[in-house]
């Protein structure tokens, strides 16, 4: 019995064509005032999520962790790190969400555990050969003397993917070296994740999002890349057009899903799982999702679309014909906490902002679920003048990139930061805002028609109008401008969404009654407005 069973009000498939908020735990709300967001953080804004229209809240990893990469080196999967509060404050936050209508998607990091986890300690206290060592990927050297790593593997975050112990052998990690992976061939490892699940199910839960799901399984024998050393830094697709990697996409890692969706299915209430994961095409994406499997899995060529209607409708056209293969909604995400903000890769300032809006109305008005990262729906731009001595994330002494900038905790109020993000008196934010974002609070944009705000809880406020279940129907358009119509499979308002992504204004006449727009129409030299270049709009028949 789940201690706080999820909402009754929507239907077990409410995944489908939900929209779900990212919440960076660390950089959302500070309760303590230690400079650090939290559990009780969080509880505490929960109306304005409700009241900002999102169905689901997405918590980043809040777990027992010395917090190498902000907590995706986890050291207890069954606890609450002392830096975010308490399992008393994560049932407290999950039951005054329940109550709110809102559910509750918690990060899985099962590729890799922190290297104070208890299992990796115990393994380098063992030796080699030693059935510790088994729950990881110890392997001995190449070289006279074992000298050289086991082969040319590289870590995401730049250098070697293996470390050497003292007693000689080395060990695998595709991040950093406190991040071991685990050797998911080991059956002591795929039983302690499925007791995990259910203890977060239990405590009530409604799905994961699953970190690294295309990596839990390597090639057999672990052979070399074979096509070169790999650049660092480069996006994980980026280097799977290269060819399949022998540490990701493997077959074999099916299994492990197709062992979890049970479990799932046997909780009410409709508890889900997305996929964060990197496949060479689209079909072999498709497989992680499906009714024996995953229900999601996020849909990254969206985040990469260039800006054009070009790039953007054959990203549409594609998911959307996937979706259909495996019989479930695609996901739509503009930014996550791995990525630039979309407001900077845009083109940063008023035009990254402008193009960003409209961005926000496109992927709204496309049927599936919508994810949205904490602080977009303000316009935040990725912060890029940060100081080096305050970034924490490991890939930059190695890489000299840094995902810091799209961690900077939220605006909530005041002239000068943190702008409210914790209480009074209380440390300065972990990561400094710019003096900038006083105007992008939430206070200072709430009740502004023209602020972004107000433009995303308009949006999704019409959203939830609209059918679950949807088609879209193209309209023919000059080439620089997308116009599609959402045809509700049974019945229901249907809504054409417009995006202008050319170099001039373009007429709206015949799209129908405008309902809400990125941007103000302007006149036009005819009857029908203009909606401006790098805008978008939602039109009704009258």
């Amino acid at each position: 019995m789940s201690l706080h069973p999820p909402p009754t009000r929507s239907a077990d498939d409410w995944w489908q064509s939900a929209v779900v908020y990212q919440v960076y735990v660390r950089s959302f709300a500070d309760s303590d005032g230690d400079g650090v967001g939290d559990l009780a953080g969080i509880r505490s804004r929960l109306p304005y999520l409700r009241d900002l229209g999102v169905d689901a809240l997405w918590l980043t990893p809040f777990y027992r962790s010395p917090m190498v990469d902000g907590g995706y080196d986890v050291a207890d999967y069954r606890d609450v790190d002392p830096l975010f509060g308490t399992l008393a404050d994560f049932d407290a936050m999950i039951g005054d969400a329940h109550a709110l209508g809102l559910r509750i998607i918690v990060d899985l990091v099962p590729n890799h555990t922190s290297d104070a986890h208890p299992w990796f300690q115990a393994a380098l206290a063992s030796p080699p050969g030693s059935a510790e060592r088994a729950r990881y990927l110890f392997r001995d050297g190449r070289g006279e003397a074992g000298e050289l790593p086991p082969n040319d593997w590289e870590s995401i975050f730049g250098g070697p993917a293996w470390t050497r112990v003292p007693d000689g052998q080395w060990y695998l990690h595709l991040f950093d070296p406190a991040q071991p992976d685990l050797d998911w061939r080991h059956p002591e490892v795929r039983a302690e994740f499925e007791e995990i699940l259910r203890f977060w199910l239990d405590r009530g839960v409604d799905g994961f999002r699953i970190d690294v799901a295309h990596g839990m399984i390597k090639a057999e024998g672990l052979p070399d890349v074979g096509f070169g050393r790999l650049t660092t830094g480069q996006p994980q697709i980026e280097l799977l057009g290269r060819g399949q990697l022998p540490y990701f996409d493997q077959d074999e890692v099916h299994d492990i899903y197709r062992a979890w969706r049970p479990i799932l299915d046997s909780y009410p209430g409709g508890r889900m799982a997305v996929a964060e994961a990197w496949a060479e095409t689209p079909q072999r994406l498709a497989r992680y999702v499906g009714p024996e499997e995953l229900h999601q899995a996020f849909n990254f060529d969206f985040l990469d679309a260039t800006w054009s209607a070009d790039s953007f409708r054959k990203v549409v056209d594609t998911a959307l014909a996937e979706a259909a293969i495996v019989g479930a909604p695609t996901t739509w995400v503009l930014s996550n906490h791995d990525k630039p903000r979309h407001v900077t890769r845009y083109g940063d300032g008023a035009l990254g902002l402008r193009r960003a809006r409209a961005a926000a109305l496109l992927m709204l008005a496309l049927p599936g679920a919508a994810y949205v990262y904490q602080g977009e729906e303000l316009g935040l731009p990725e912060v890029l003048d940060l100081p080096d001595e305050l970034r924490q994330d490991p890939a930059f002494p190695r890489t000299g990139q840094s995902r810091d900038g799209c961690r900077v905790p939220l605006p909530w109020s005041g002239d000068v930061p943190p702008y409210g993000f914790g209480p009074d008196g209380g440390a300065p934010a972990w990561l400094p805002a710019p003096v900038t974002w006083r105007a992008l609070s939430v206070a200072a944009q709430t009740g502004r028609p023209e602020s972004t705000l107000e433009l995303y809880r308009t949006a999704l406020r019409l959203r939830r109008e609209l059918p679950a279940t949807a088609r879209v129907e193209w309209l023919a358009t000059e080439p620089d401008v997308l116009a599609f119509r959402r045809v509700g499979t049974a019945g229901g308002p249907e809504l054409v969404c417009v995006v202008n992504l050319g170099s001039t204004p373009v007429p709206t006449g015949g799209y129908g009654v405008p309902v809400v727009t990125s941007a103000a129409l302007v006149d036009g030299d005819g009857d029908s407005p203009l909606l401006p270049v790098d805008a978008a709009g939602w039109f009704r028949q009258p």
